[in-house]
């Protein structure tokens, strides 16, 4: 698959690789290759003694890493999640490391193929895996799952205030056929929503809820902060961009958590100065893109990107 067979345009690249802070001789992390735009301006910025590591749940994402590492000896792939950060090094032989980049959500190329089943404005097969190659599709678990389980999956990963009247309808629809194609699950949710949002498909938070669902979205952030936080030399950046408010939430919390001195009691009389450094140190403010690239790119619009270094501090527990 050539590289150029699926296009995808790469959201806050200058900014997001400009705040890792390339050393010409560090080993990097792109923990979401995607279609490799973060990866190549790394890799431009990088000697031939540095070093970068990619993952990607995506055969097609990892097909195009591939390519790249064929022609470029400093680039390792991981076919797998972030989740997987840890072992994955480990296997590669990789210890601590200059910094870890990761661009969460989906691609566009896989919004815009329409057997991939994320999107509802194509009627196809309701897939939704990041990973083709395994795990259970969507059509599957909807088919499996009770009417309370839907619920609370589209009411907590979609913020949708209808999510029972969706769950209900999805029962009552699967016991006449099956509910196996993009096109069944928007018209339930068309249906089943009584007040739409402006400018917002009444399928679109079920849609997104039922594929963080699948993918484990959130579950693997969080798996997946401590370990790249935990690798990073003194001095390394972790750069995070995120796409959704769920997703947000985690990444700041964790960031404030491990920049905050330690909570103690107000009768301890300890100073400022005598208290453990915090492991980490948040860099800037949060940034968003500019008016510009929202502009070029209307699916930059959500993104933030939130940046905090390592410092000489330790971790309360091992990571």
């Amino acid at each position: 698959m050539s590289e150029g067979a699926l296009k995808h345009v790469t959201v806050l690249l200058h900014e997001a690789v400009d705040a890792l802070n390339i050393r010409s001789d560090g080993i990097y992390v792109d923990g979401t290759f995607g279609r490799g735009g973060h990866s190549r301006l790394i890799l431009s910025r990088l000697g031939s003694n540095g070093r970068l590591v990619v993952f990607d749940k995506d055969p097609q994402a990892v097909a195009v890493a591939n390519e790249l590492a064929a022609r470029d000896e400093r680039v390792s792939v991981v076919h797998d999640g972030f989740a997987t950060f840890q072992t994955a090094l480990d296997v590669l032989g990789v210890g601590k490391i200059d910094g870890a980049l990761f661009d969460l959500g989906i691609s566009s190329p896989q919004i815009d193929e329409a057997e991939r089943g994320f999107s509802f404005r194509f009627d196809a097969p309701l897939d939704m895996r990041m990973d083709t190659t395994r795990g259970m599709p969507a059509a599957q678990w909807i088919a499996e799952a009770s009417e309370q389980e839907l619920h609370e999956v589209i009411r907590n990963y979609g913020e949708e205030r209808f999510s029972r009247q969706i769950a209900r309808a999805i029962v009552e629809q699967r016991g006449t056929a099956p509910i196996d194609t993009t096109r069944k699950l928007a018209q339930i949710a068309a249906q089943s929503v009584r007040t739409r949002e402006r400018g917002q498909d009444p399928a679109t938070r079920t849609f997104q809820a039922v594929r963080i669902f699948i993918n484990r979205e959130l579950e693997e952030i969080e798996e997946m902060l401590p370990q790249a936080a935990g690798r990073l030399k003194t001095g390394g950046r972790l750069a995070v961009i995120a796409f959704h408010s769920l997703e947000d939430r985690i990444v700041k919390q964790f960031i404030r958590q491990y920049s905050q001195y330690p909570q103690l009691p107000r009768w301890a009389a300890v100073k400022e100065a005598d208290l453990p450094e915090p492991p980490l140190k948040a860099v800037g403010k949060a940034l968003k893109p500019t008016q510009e690239e929202t502009a070029a790119n209307p699916r930059a619009r959500s993104a933030v990107l939130r940046v905090a270094e390592r410092t000489g501090g330790v971790f309360e527990k091992q990571i």
